[in-house]
């Protein structure tokens, strides 16, 4: 496996209609305090690993498990399921080694802090893959809530009847996320157990995930939201520049089309153009139109 050393920026576009991609718990679309509707870098992260534990067979650290009585594993039984190691009789380096053969914790990361006897296990991992959390940049917000009938009733005294319930949904949402990769975040602590570090094959499984996870993982809330747009710009080994957040350049007009003019003129300016190793742009042109693409982008299918 080719290890990975490289420097990658981007966003991954969700398109949400007449769904819920990421709810808080009300039940309601997430908003910011200037109401601006937008979704948690976690609610990509959980799609990413369905996809990968799904559709790849991936082994990953924070998936949710259930015991033989449907009761959720803490950390320790987490770990101890995952690798079929007991977590008491292993040092913190063998724990360490242990999560880095994990794809999520590679990318996301990790806080393992067990309650456990003897010495401590805490380690903080920081995932080569950070990711923002998803602004709505359509031109509006419009968010209805609809009633909904159970087919049970309430079994409280009195109630014959079937109970009614709400749920929310916004009209039309295209959220931009934010993110960037960084190999050497892992570095040393892969050097100090050689363990695992990042690989190529971990980078063509993220892209696959950005640009398929949450079309795949459907259900009745977000039935609706899908993927819509992956870009990908990848810099040169020994690049030292910083690109900003692409969620305030990419804009979404009131047609839906996709414009990335701001984009365009940032790579395009000499001193960021000539640390850039390649650019892919990844959409649907049945699905999505794109305006201003950037000159030296890659296009191909999502």
């Amino acid at each position: 496996m080719s290890s990975f050393n490289n420097r990658a920026y981007g966003c991954a576009i969700i398109k949400s209609v007449n769904s819920n991609y990421n709810a808080d718990f009300s039940g309601q679309p997430r908003k910011l305090p200037n109401g601006k509707v937008y979704a948690t870098d976690k609610a990509l992260k959980y799609s990413i690993r369905y996809y990968w534990k799904r559709v790849l067979d991936e082994k990953l650290m924070y998936f949710k498990r259930l015991d033989e009585k449907m009761i959720p594993y803490d950390l320790v039984d987490l770990y101890e399921d995952v690798f079929k190691s007991t977590l008491n009789d292993d040092s913190k380096a063998d724990v360490l080694k242990n999560l880095l053969t994990c794809i999520d914790v590679r990318l996301f990361g990790a806080t393992f802090a067990p309650k456990t006897s003897g010495d401590s296990k805490n380690i903080s991992l920081h995932g080569t893959c950070q990711i923002t959390p998803g602004v709505n940049k359509f031109t509006e917000d419009v968010i209805y809530t609809e009633q909904i009938l159970s087919q049970l009733r309430n079994p409280e005294k009195g109630k014959q009847n079937t109970t009614i319930g709400t749920q929310s949904r916004l009209e039309e949402g295209h959220y931009v996320h934010h993110f960037s990769v960084n190999p050497k975040n892992i570095e040393e602590d892969v050097e100090r157990v050689e363990g695992k570090g990042l690989t190529q094959e971990d980078i063509d499984k993220l892209k696959e995930g950005l640009r398929r996870g949450a079309s795949f993982y459907d259900s009745s809330a977000k039935a609706g939201t899908e993927n819509e747009l992956l870009l990908w710009v990848q810099l040169k080994e020994d690049s030292r520049i910083v690109l900003p957040s692409f969620v305030d350049l990419v804009d979404v007009n009131e047609d839906k089309t996709i414009d990335f003019k701001k984009v365009d003129e940032l790579l395009s300016q000499d001193h960021i153009r000539d640390e850039i190793e390649k650019v892919e742009i990844y959409y649907s042109d049945v699905h999505t139109k794109v305006v201003n693409e950037p000159e030296i982008a890659e296009k191909q299918q999502l």
